[in-house]
Formats: C-alpha cells, structure tokens, sequence
C-alpha cells in the first residue's frame, strides 16, 4: 500500500519495535521492507549497516505480506502474456459471463484482458456417457468421468505456433483446455513444449486449481501468469540485499504462509489484507477479556473492520477462516481458496459530494496522489477532512511528512476553507427548498455519518444475509483510519462491544506473526457420496494428506507440528451450490458423516435442505498446517492510579456538538485503565475515537482497547427532510433489497435464479409504489411496481395478514408468464404499511415447448400457466397443493416449488429488516424518509431533463422524436416532449404499430421498466432508483398496439425482444446512445424431462464519447451465461464456438461494439427453439453512424445441410445437429472520417 508496515520481535526491552515507512521512496531506498529490517537492526544493535548488505546472522525469520501483485493486477501492470486455448475460443476469457459490471452505465467498461494475444490450438476432448457406440478413443479422468478424445493436439503446429509468440517478445504463457480439470494430459504436453522453447512461466489451469468451469480457471491462469514473473523478480531484488540465506515466507490469500519459493501470483491476491485478518482473528476471539475465563469461558464471533485509505474490508471469524474458492478481483473471476473478504468503496480517502440535496461519500478516491486536501497537494475533500474539521484528527500528533519539503503537518486551515465552500454551496440548495440550513461541523458530520452507513451494508451482507445476527459480533477494529469511526459502526449494527489490539494500524503486519505455514492440494471428483464410493473417496483424500504433510516435513516441521484438515466440496444433485464441507470427527456430532455436516449448513446457509436428492462429490481438498512460532504476547504493566490525559481537543459529537475531550496516549495507560467517552486514544500508528455513552478499558495482561457501547434508545429524529438522514435511509432502503436478493439466490435452487441471477427484489411502499430496488435485472424495474398496486387493487380488504401473494399474468402488472412474482405485506398495526416483493424467471411453467419460451405462440394459454392471484401462503402455511394444480404441466414442478419458496423466504427477510428499521425509527420517520427518498430521486430526473433540454438547444416545451421497426415491421414511434417549465416529459407512444398475432407484444409494465431503466441511466450517477423517477413523466401508450395488447395476447417475447426496442428508441430520442444489439437471443432446447434456456450477448450501441462494447449483455437483461463445461457436463452438447462476431458493430466516429458467434452441437435428439430479432432490420447508427450487421439463426444438420431459421422458430434436432447464433452488433455514432 502507501506505507509499509514493519513489526518486529527484539531481544531486549521492550522486546518489540513497530516502523512505518513510504512503500515507494527511490530517493533513500530501492525497497521498503528491506529497507524497515535494516532501520531496526541498526537501532537494536547500535551499529550502522549498509542498506545494499544487511545482515542475517541474527534474524531468525522474515514473514511478509505484499500488495505487489495485487496493485499490478488492479493498475494492469503485469508481464506480457499470451493464452492458449481450444480452437474458436480464443475469445472467451474476454467474454467471460456475458454480463457487464454497472447495468446503468451506457458507456459500457469492461476490464481490460489480462493476455495479449490468444493462441488456439486444434484439439478438443468432451465428457462421454458410460455407454457409447462411438469408436474415438475413451480415458477415465481424474473425476472418474468418461473423457472422449476427439482431437489429440499436433504438436509440432503448436510449437511453431508458440516460437512464433516467443519471437514477438511473449515469454509468460497461460493455458487452459476444455475439461483439463479431469483430463490434464493435453495441457502438459503444450506445457512441456512452451519450457523446452524457452518459454520462462507457464501456468497450466489444471495444475494451478482443477476445478470445473473453464472461464474462471482460465482466468485463474492468466493471471498466475500476469503476476507470478512480478513476483519472482520482487523476491529476487528483496532477497539480494541480504549478506546470506534467511527464512522467509510470505502470506497467501487463504490466510496460510507458504515458503518464498512457494509463492505464486493467483494465491498473492490477498496477501496484503489477509494478515490483518489472522491478526484480529486469533486475538480477538481468543482475549479474556471478551471470553471470560475458566469453564464459563465463551467466545464471541467477530467482524473485523479494516478502514483503510481507498477502500474498506470486512470478513468474519467464528473460530474457522471462512473461505471462498471463486471470488472477482479487479474484474477477474480467480478459482483458488481465498479468504472471504468483502470491499466496500469507502475510506479515509472517499470524496465527498453533494448531489441534488443527497450527501455523497466515493466511491471516487483522492488516492495518495494528490489526496485529503489536507496533504497539501491540492487535492480534493475526504473523509480524512471531514475528521480533521471535527477534531477527530489531530495535526500535532499526524506524521509530519507533507508539503514540497514532506516535513509539514495536515493542512488544517486549507480543509476548513474547502469544507466552508462545500457547506455554503449546500446551504444554498437547503435554502432554495426551504430547509434548514447547516453548520460547518454539522456538513462534516453528515458526510462521516453516510460513510458509515455506507460501510454497514458489507457487514449487513456478512452477517444478516446469511443468517446471522450482526448484533451478537464483536466488531474488530483495525487499520489506520477504521479507530475514527468504530463506536459509530458498532451502534448502527447494535454491537455492544468492539476490540482494537494495541497493533491495530499494523495489523496486517503483527498478524504475520501469528499465522501458521499452509499446504494445500485439490483434485476434482465426480461422484455420489454414498457407502459405495466413500472407500475410494477417502482413499483419495488420504493420498493427498501424505502428499501435503510430506511438503510440510520437507520445511522442517516434525510430525508434533502438522495437523491436516481434510474437505469435500458437497453439493446436491442437480444443482450448482457447492458447500466446501469439514470431514468431520468420527467422535463429534455428525459422527464422520460429512453427509449430515453437509446438510447441517445448508438448513443453516439456506434455511432449507433437499428431500431425496443424492449428494455430489465435486472436489476432495486437505489444508495441511505447519504448526509456527509465533510472535510472543507482550504485557503492559498495570495502571498506577487514573489516567491523565496528554492534553485536551475541541471535538465534535452528535447530539452535543463540541466538547473538550482529553486525549491520551496509549503507551501512557496500563492495564485495567478505563476512560469514559468522549475521549481520544492515539498511539503511533492510529487515533481512536471513544464517543460519548462509550467507555474504553485497557486490557489485563496486553494493553489492547476494549470499547463497550451503552443501550441508546431509539432514534430521535423528526419526520422532516434531512440531508443527512436521506442519504442513510437511501443506504437502508437499498440495503434491505439487496439482503433480499442475497436471500433468494442462496435459497433457490434453480440454475436460472441461482448461477444466471434472472431475478429482482425490491421494497414498495403503501400504495405499491417503488421505494427501493436492488439493480437486479431492468426489465423487471418498473413492472414489479404494477404487479403490486395490481394485486392491493384487486384484493383490498381480502388481504389477510400471514398470505402471500403470486401472480404472473400480463394484466396483472406481470412482464411474461416465466416471470413469478411473489408479494408480501409488511404489517404493523393492523395495517399493511409496506410491501416486499421478488421476481424470478422459472425455467419451465409448461407451454408449447420446454423452457416456457414457445417461438410460435399467438395467445397467452399457449405460453404455460398465467396466474391473476392466488394465495401461495395462508395463515402462514405454503400452499404446496394448490401451486402444483396450476402449474401441473411445468417440466420441471420440483423446482418451481423449491424457487417459490425461497422467494417467500426472500420477502420474509425483508419483512425482518423492515420490522426492525420501523422499530428503530417508528413507523412516521420510516415513511416520511420513504416519501423523501422518492421525492429526491423525483428531483434528480426533473434536473436532468432540464439539462438535456438545454444540451439539445431545445424550445422551453419541445419535441424530440424516434423511431424503429421490430423485425415484421411493426413500428415502435415515440414522440418525446420536455417541458423546461414545469421540468416534465411526456413519452407518447401514439403511432406504435398494433397488436400482433405473436407473442412480441408487450405489456404495459415493460414499457414502464424500460422508461425508467433509460431515465436512470440519463441522469448518470447514483440515485434512488424508485417511484419518484416517474412522477414528472407522463407515459401514453395507445390501446390494442404492441405495447398495450389484450389480457389473452401472446407476449412471452415482448418482455425480451420488444423490452429492448423500446429502450433503444427512447435512447435514440434523447440522442443518448446508438441502438444496441436490441434482441436478448433467447435460445431453449430439452425434452420432456430436461430443459436449458439462455440468452446470449451482443454488440452494445457506441455513444457521443464512447465505443460500443463488445459481447456482452445489454440494456434490460444482465443475466449470466452457463459456463462451457457446466453446459457440456450436464447435457448431451457439446460447445463448437463462441467468440467475437468480429466487423459486426457498425461504423462511425465512435464505432459500435461487435456481436459474438455461438454454436452448440447436439449429441441427442432435443427440442430446439430460438427467440430473437433483428434479423431483418438492422440496429441503426445514430447522429451519422452506420448500422450493426443483423443478426442470423442457422441449422446445420450432420448432413451438411445450412437452413435459416429466421429469427423464430422452433426444431427437432437429432445427434450431430448444430445450431449457429450470429447475435447483432451495436450501432456506431457519429460520422466517421472520410465516410458519410
């Protein structure tokens, strides 16, 4: 990071000595941790020591934790690489799972590819039945599937192909080949080719982690490959300035220590942060002075809480690290055991702004260049100021390292003048709506009071939606900026006590010594856990323990030192959730059945476990671990008599305002020393805030911080507007639709809710209206809206506390019959004063064909079962009877009944979270602030339309007017009226041709999500994303046109075909962005007993200063693709392509992106269906821009022939059938040079 952080055991007293040095400081050293070993040798031994030849005769041994491969990965400052892969998927690392990162960014930022140029080679191998008639040569994989080789790599054309890559300065290669994860032989022999062409690393994704999925063990490899030469050549420059050979290891991303020579890119991730996490882990959930002692002893869970600069991360400790083995870093997906740490953009360096009467804290950093305004560089206003102007900050004892002469305090006279300029711009906007005007100190304060709230809903994340009680964890404190605002923390998440260790701003540093040396080996499985196999299972699993205890012994650790923890990674049948399950003891309660510990957690992640399913065993894992000396724990001595504070700061506090508070010294106070808030702590390397009703107490024996907060009662605030209070019930609102949502996908089983997220959850007021929706999918965003005003219309009074309601028709708010919406009321006395309500797409509700999605169907009875209303729970029981009348024909009941019921158990959280803000608050506060936060998200639109009205040199009322043409030439017209006076706009569809005889007809609730969808996307920057959005704008559809078709009309396209024209005309008005690809490629294929459905990527429409994207989700869809493998594993296809549908965007002075090519091959006889447009008319350019290539649906039957299917149609496919997507590309913008 900024600074290094050094710790260090001494021989003599004080027997420790902390230093904290720039990373980066080329002036006086070439580097830093060398640099910080060399300064304390010197001063232990009184003796000056070169810093190009520092001793190692009296180091025992060095741990290190570093961020260099972490920054180069964040700043795309790796080696160059090149990736080989499987002919014709060359590209898709770069398309990845097809969603993009924010849905209301037009200009649409992909991360940027970690390999330069990608090598394909002709070699292909698939997963075969036990059975088969084919005569290709057939191998047992390492799974214990059946691997059919198709095509044996040539070897010598890859090694022409590889020097050629050598030659043009590549010398890091990455490789990842479909299903290497069972079958490794092909990848080893490319390997072993790339080393003998002098090729200096070589990640092989079957060796680095053999997991399933090959888009994130591909990723995984590249960016082995990206970091690992980095790290080796920082090993190398470290260790040189050394005299002689020394023992040093570094800390990996699952919290272990591994020797330097063990060091690899993909496992250095998190080695910066996860030292701070072994720190407060074992100190804190170990201390007396929160366990108690003796057999009454009991240990708390914790959260830690590590504030840094740019950023904020959270993780829990329960006695076990947590870890995830399939985590997004700086937009790459890394399969390989990480600790599961969750980053929020919030810090010390956080950017404050004040947006349309909404405080705004990040996510835009100052970053350490030019930083706080306070550093002297003329930076911009932080978090860090907003401490400094409320004597949270103290100058005088800050390291005096600013200015030109970097010897210079913080700038306190330079943050007061900024904040003062910030508060009279606010004061303006609060007067103008006649509110209250604030104080300097009260600005500050309302902007630390929203980073708060902002770094809540991470904890909330960790705790609350997984079924924990954030309230029962002690909050751990660490890192330089996180001791400012812990008391503020720990109230929000009604926390009544919160730990610092006394090295909390080096505790990633301290918690290296503290850490134990980890040997980690995987394989994958691919069998039932059962009687049968559990022989072979445990087998495997004992081989791969003597395989890593003998690494542990070859590092010096005797037999007494190791134990071994063995896993296997569980799952149900027939779903995608894996659970990474402790082999537990054979004494203990499960009695060594990792079966019952399996089901255990999932009733306790899940709320639920599956009858009947058998179990599958993906993946067996041991982590063996080296038993290490660890860092002594250090005593204070006592306290003498009570605590005299250092001096005294004039700090503020809410309620209170300033007070004098005294400020001490931590190496001033002993043990047992306890000092009422409000206070300030500071010791070298951290400042701690003790806020008044807190009490701190320094530990017995370690001299660490103890906070305990007092019972406050409840939030005395009033029912008028507050700019501080809008910004926190934004984050609350917010924060309670997206638990929500974390609820229904660990609840649900389905793959198209689970792994493909086609799903939405939100919280609705009274009257139905949005008040807050988690940014699931557009196309759900304003018709949920009117699904629920629809239902409280239609049942009024009928609606009973303890039922639930489900509904899916179009006329009843719905968008298309797959789509279920499941409704509950939030009730407090007697009255339903709040609605929760999810959406999700079942993959099946019977029909004309599997998947739900019919090409062919004229009227709604032909698409699958349209349900008005019914109660799916009454006096609280699941109606299970009643749900599997009317969905009698779906191919696939047992998980529409399984998916119901997590969206009943997603609104029930919901209902929880919204109980307890109520009851912290009080009914009048929460629906004021409801009304407020719509009221400013109202604002936030109106503002904008009067913006665009004064870019497009606009009359005061004026018309913009668009039109496209779905692919059977029904028109969509829209003509756009902004009002600059009464700052209003009328969409008027009047013209939009009539009903169609299909099912690309639309409900109104779709035109109403795509309005709001491009409304919120206009106004470029975050808003509440509700009801308020639409009250200055008035929607007119015509009755009987494509956009308001009768109840009986088929639509099941209109929400996935029509959604996206909408959205493209009404972009194209407001001159916003060229079309997109304008089509979501809606393919299904099954048989009576399976069913797959997905939509696939395409080109995104370029804008005034951006290029469209390439490959990817656009608009009201952002759902994910199944990955290669999983597909081919699960169903009789196999994948033939999919990459970039290169040249197909169209032209301009800001080209638009391209589409991609999918073409999937049948191994048995399905039912095919294809859903798409813009085959005939292609997506337009806008502002001179030339239009995308359309798109084309082909057959190509195992006899040769080529047939188009048109963009709808429906076929049996037979075995070596294969269906060839060309999805559209985006349109350009703007005239290109030299072209018209």
């Amino acid at each position: 990071g900024t600074f290094t952080d050094v710790y260090a055991e001494i021989p003599v007293a004080p027997y420790f000595m902390v230093m904290k040095l720039l990373s980066v400081d080329p002036a006086n050293y070439d580097d830093a941790p060398r640099e910080g070993i060399r300064r304390i040798l010197e001063k232990v031994g009184g003796k000056p020591i070169p810093k190009d030849n520092v001793p190692t005769e009296n180091i025992e041994w060095i741990r290190m934790g570093t961020t260099v491969a972490t920054n180069a990965l964040l700043e795309r400052k790796g080696v160059r690489v090149a990736l080989v892969t499987n002919k014709n998927f060359g590209d898709l690392l770069q398309i990845g799972n097809q969603a993009r990162p924010h849905i209301f960014d037009l200009q649409i930022r992909k991360p940027s590819l970690l390999y330069e140029r990608s090598v394909e080679v002709d070699e292909r191998v698939i997963l075969s039945p036990d059975k088969t008639d084919s005569n290709n040569e057939r191998v047992q994989g390492l799974t214990g599937e059946w691997v059919e080789i198709l095509k044996k790599p040539d070897i010598d054309q890859i090694k022409k192909q590889l020097q050629e890559v050598y030659d043009s300065g590549i010398h890091s290669l990455a490789v990842v080949l479909m299903h290497s994860y069972t079958f490794p032989d092909h990848e080893r022999v490319i390997g072993e080719a790339a080393r003998a062409i002098g090729f200096s690393q070589v990640s092989l994704s079957s060796e680095l982690m053999p997991m399933v999925k090959i888009v994130p063990r591909g990723q995984t490899s590249c960016v082995d490959a990206y970091l690992t030469p980095l790290i080796t050549d920082y090993v190398k420059g470290f260790m040189k300035g050394f005299s002689g050979p020394v023992q040093v290891s570094f800390m990996m991303s699952d919290g272990g220590l591994c020797p330097v020579d063990h060091f690899r890119g993909f496992r250095s991730i998190l080695s910066g942060p996860a030292g701070g996490v072994v720190g407060y882990s074992i100190t804190t959930y170990n201390d007396p002075a929160l366990t108690g002692s003796g057999p009454n002893a009991k240990k708390q869970p914790v959260i830690g809480f590590d504030m840094g600069g740019t950023s904020t991360d959270v993780s829990r400790y329960a006695g076990n690290f947590e870890h995830v083995f399939d985590t997004e870093i700086a937009g790459v997906t890394i399969q390989a055991p990480q600790l599961d740490i969750s980053t929020v953009a919030a810090g010390g360096g956080s950017r404050l702004f004040f947006q349309t009467g909404l405080f705004v804290v990040g996510p835009e950093s100052a970053g350490a260049h030019p930083g706080p305004v306070c550093y002297r560089k003329g930076g911009h206003l932080t978090i860090t100021d907003a401490n400094l102007v409320l004597g949270r900050l103290l100058p005088e004892y800050f390291p005096k390292i600013f200015g030109k002469t970097e010897d210079q305090a913080l700038d306190k006279e330079a943050t007061m003048a900024e904040m003062e300029k910030l508060g009279t711009h606010i004061n303006a906007y609060l007067s103008s709506h006649s509110q209250s005007t604030m104080t300097v100190d009260e600005v500050a304060y309302g902007f630390v009071r929203v980073a708060n709230e902002a770094m809540c809903r991470p904890i909330r994340n960790i705790t609350e939606a997984k079924g924990y009680d954030a309230a029962s964890h002690v909050l751990a404190c660490f890192g330089g900026a996180g001791g400012q605002h812990a008391c503020a923390i720990a109230r929000n998440l009604g926390m009544k006590s919160i730990f610092i260790h006394r090295f909390s701003g080096i505790l990633s540093a301290y918690g290296l010594g503290l850490a134990d040396t980890v040997a980690e080996l995987q394989e994958p499985c691919a069998t039932n856990y059962s009687k049968d196999n559990l022989g072979s299972v445990m087998e495997r699993l004992n081989n791969l323990t003597e395989r890593a205890s003998t690494d542990l012994r070859k590092q010096g650790f005797q037999e007494a030192q190791i134990h071994v923890e063995q896993y296997l990674n569980l799952r149900y049948e027939g779903t995608d959730t894996s659970i990474m399950t402790r082999l537990p003891d054979e004494k203990g309660e499960y009695g060594g059945d990792a079966s019952k510990a399996f089901a255990a957690q999932y009733m306790r992640e899940y709320g639920f476990i599956i009858q009947g399913r058998p179990v599958r065993v993906d993946d067996i894992r041991v982590r063996a671990i080296g038993t290490c000396t660890s860092v002594k724990s250090l005593q204070v001595p006592d306290a003498k008599g009570e605590p005299k504070p250092s001096t005294h700061a004039d700090t503020y506090f809410h309620p209170g305002g300033r007070q004098r508070t005294p400020v001490y010294m931590l190496s001033d106070l002993g043990g047992g020393n306890k000092i009422p808030g409000p206070a300030i702590i500071i010791d070298q390397t951290s400042t701690i805030v003790v806020e008044p009703s807190c009490s701190a107490y320094i530990t017995v024996p370690e001299g660490n911080v103890l906070i305990t907060l007092d019972e406050l009662g409840h939030k005395d605030i009033g029912t008028t507007v507050d700019p501080i209070q809008l910004s926190v019930f934004t984050h609350r609102f917010m924060s309670i639709a997206e638990q929500m949502g974390r609820t229904l996908q660990r609840t649900s089983i389905s793959t198209n809710i689970k792994e493909r997220l086609d799903f939405s959850c939100a919280l609705f007021g009274p009257d139905g209206g949005l008040v807050a929706n988690a940014p699931h999918l557009p196309v759900h965003l304003g018709s949920m809206q009117e699904a629920v005003k629809w239902q409280i219309n239609y049942l009024g009074k009928d609606w009973k506390k303890g039922e639930v309601l489900v509904a899916n028709h179009p006329a009843a708010g719905g968008s298309h019959l797959p789509d279920i919406t499941v409704i509950t009321p939030v009730w407090h006395g007697g009255e339903a004063v709040f609605y929760v309500a999810s959406r999700g797409h079942h993959a099946d509700i019977g029909g004309m064909t599997p998947g739900s999605m019919p090409p062919f169907s004229h009227t709604l009875a032909e698409e699958g079962a349209a349900i008005k209303s019914f109660k799916l729970v009454r006096d609280g029981e699941f109606q299970e009877k009643g749900v599997r009348e009317i969905l009698a024909k779906s191919r696939n009941l047992e998980d529409n009944i399984s998916d119901l019921r997590a969206q009943v158990a997603a609104n029930r959280k919901g209902i929880v979270l919204m109980e307890e803000l109520i009851g912290h608050y009080g009914l009048d506060v929460v629906q004021a602030y409801m009304h407020h936060v719509q009221a400013n998200a109202e604002l936030a639109v109106r503002d904008m339309l009067v913006e665009l009205s004064v870019k497009h040199k606009l009359a005061e009322v004026d018309h913009l007017h668009s039109v496209d043409y779905m692919d059977d030439g029904t028109p969509i017209v829209l003509k756009l009226t902004i009002d600059r006076k009464s700052r209003t706009a009328t969409f008027d569809f009047t013209g939009t041709g009539p009903e169609v005889y299909g099912n690309t007809n639309a409900p109104m609730a779709v035109t109403t999500s795509a309005v709001i969808y491009c409304l919120r996307c206009l106004v470029r920057r975050e808003i509440p994303l509700n009801q308020g959005c639409l009250n200055p704008i008035d929607i007119i559809v015509p009755e009987n046109s494509i956009l308001r078709p009768h109840d009986t009309a088929g639509v099941v396209g209109g929400n996935v075909l029509t959604s996206q024209r909408v959205t493209d005309v009404i972009l194209s008005a407001f001159r916003a962005a060229a079309p997109s690809q304008g089509c979501m490629n809606n393919l299904t294929f099954g048989d009576e007993r399976v069913g797959y459905y997905e939509t696939i990527a395409g080109g995104a429409g370029a804008g005034p200063t951006w290029d469209g994207a390439h490959a990817v989700q656009v608009h009201m869809t952002n759902t994910r693709i199944t990955d290669a493998e999983v597909l081919e594993r699960r169903y009789r296809v196999m994948l033939q392509e999919y990459a970039v549908r290169r040249g197909s965007g169209g032209v301009g002075a800001h080209p638009g992106g391209d589409g991609v090519i999918r073409e999937i091959e049948f191994l048995k006889p399905y039912t095919v269906s294809i859903l798409s447009e813009r085959r005939s008319f292609a997506p337009p350019g806008l502002q001179g821009g030339g239009e995308a290539l359309r798109g084309h649906n082909l057959l190509l039957t195992h006899d040769g022939r080529v047939i188009s299917l048109g963009g709808k149609n429906s076929v049996d496919v037979g075995r070596g059938d294969r269906i060839r997507i060309l999805t559209p590309g985006g349109g350009g913008y703007g005239h290109k040079e030299g072209k018209d």
